[in-house]
């Protein structure tokens, strides 16, 4: 039997974080919205981005607090592939990514599936009066972090055996991220990594990583040779003080964010590039949002609180005795972290221009209520793991 310890440091710490950056990232999506001479009609809420971004928010947190008292343990595959949720989860994103992307050759859902920005990767659920977007690659993500770790577990040492366990893993996992990459070069690739990281984690051998290597590299290069797009954003980065009207524009409209904001920032709701000048200044680039209004403070917080989301992250793995719940552990982690600082890394023209957002932070109902549901996974984890510690404490003897 396995004791749940509820009043957990590390636990309650992760939520804590979780919680507050939410409630950043409600606020600012709320400030970044502004819009001058808009009048708001609070019948039609869900039309507007700040005013849906109050609901997600207490939703999120129930959503982190349900999954927090779900066993961990039932995601894995010690009762087979017909009785986990993880399988069907996987399956499920599966079959919602097929739909989604069969819409760009035969468009027989054209009122279940639009395209945004000349792209399809939106379900638009009708509610009534109301239409609900979700995002299957989000849901993708999860699922082959999920299912990694799970097949990880199961297969236990024999993951080093590379046509039976290691080459099946990847084509699920290639599987996921083909079916992206037609719409979302970058969340397939980052699906991809996150996959690699985990396996590298659970002790598949360095040779078995390499071969793959190669093609992965021409597969990346011909994704940018055949993207018009793709080549004009790396030609971009690598130039960053020319075509600041046009290619360069976003980049630059970042750094002049981040610049005038200087340390402490013009005061929350005082900044003014949201105001038409950034684009996506409530999505990829709230950071740079945050910065202009709380200034090099302000950014610091953010990136000082993900710190301590790793941190508590990595106590939890750690600390875990139980196999799959590292893997699973450092796997919500490692997302986590990494898309934090690919978002990060864009806004600070670090890296190229990518659609990324920032978790828990940027605005958006699919990735936050996901991600915090993930979240709620790892909480439990931390919970059961000072449970298992607790059971194996003997007290000295007088």
């Amino acid at each position: 039997m396995i004791l749940t310890v509820r009043n957990n440091p590390v636990a309650n710490g992760i939520a804590m974080v979780v919680v507050l950056l939410m409630a950043v990232g409600t606020i600012f999506v709320y400030s970044a919205s502004a819009n001058i001479g808009q009048e708001i009609d609070l019948m039609r809420f869900y039309e507007y981005t700040s005013l849906r971004q109050f609901l997600f928010f207490p939703l999120a947190c129930i959503v982190m607090y349900f999954f927090s008292c779900f066993n961990y343990r039932r995601l894995s595959l010690e009762k087979g592939w017909l009785r986990n949720p993880t399988s069907y989860l996987l399956v499920l994103s599966i079959v919602l990514l097929a739909i989604v992307l069969s819409q760009k050759w035969f468009p027989v859902l054209p009122w279940l599936i639009k395209a945004k920005n000349e792209h399809y990767r939106w379900l638009n659920i009708p509610l009534g009066s109301i239409s609900v977007s979700f995002q299957p690659s989000e849901l993708a993500k999860w699922a082959v972090i999920f299912f990694v770790a799970a097949a990880c577990d199961k297969f236990g040492d024999d993951i080093k055996l590379f046509w039976k366990r290691f080459v099946p893993i990847c084509a699920v996992v290639g599987l996921v991220a083909g079916l992206i990459i037609v719409e979302d070069f970058g969340t397939a690739a980052f699906i991809t990594l996150l996959a690699f990281l985990m396996l590298i984690i659970a002790g598949v051998k360095l040779w078995h990583i390499l071969p793959p290597l190669p093609f992965a590299g021409i597969a990346f290069y011909a994704a940018i040779a055949t993207s018009t797009t793709r080549k004009n954003r790396l030609l971009a980065f690598l130039h960053p003080d020319q075509w600041t009207d046009s290619i360069n524009y976003q980049p630059h409209q970042s750094l002049i964010a981040l610049g005038s904001g200087g340390l402490w920032g013009k005061g929350l709701g005082k900044g003014i590039c949201k105001y038409g000048h950034l684009p996506f200044d409530n999505t990829d680039f709230i950071f740079a949002i945050i910065g202009e209004e709380l200034g090099f403070v302000g950014n610091a917080a953010i990136i000082l609180m993900f710190m301590m989301f790793v941190g508590l992250g990595i106590l939890v793995v750690i600390r875990c005795r139980d196999r799959f719940g590292q893997l699973l552990a450092g796997g919500i982690v490692l997302a986590i972290a990494v898309q934090a600082a690919l978002n990060i890394g864009v806004v600070t023209v670090v890296l190229p221009t990518k659609g990324i957002p920032l978790p828990f932070v940027s605005a958006g109902g699919t990735s936050m209520l996901l991600s915090a549901a993930a979240v709620g996974v790892l909480i439990n984890i931390a919970r059961q793991s000072a449970g298992e510690s607790s059971l194996q404490y003997e007290p000295p003897e007088l």
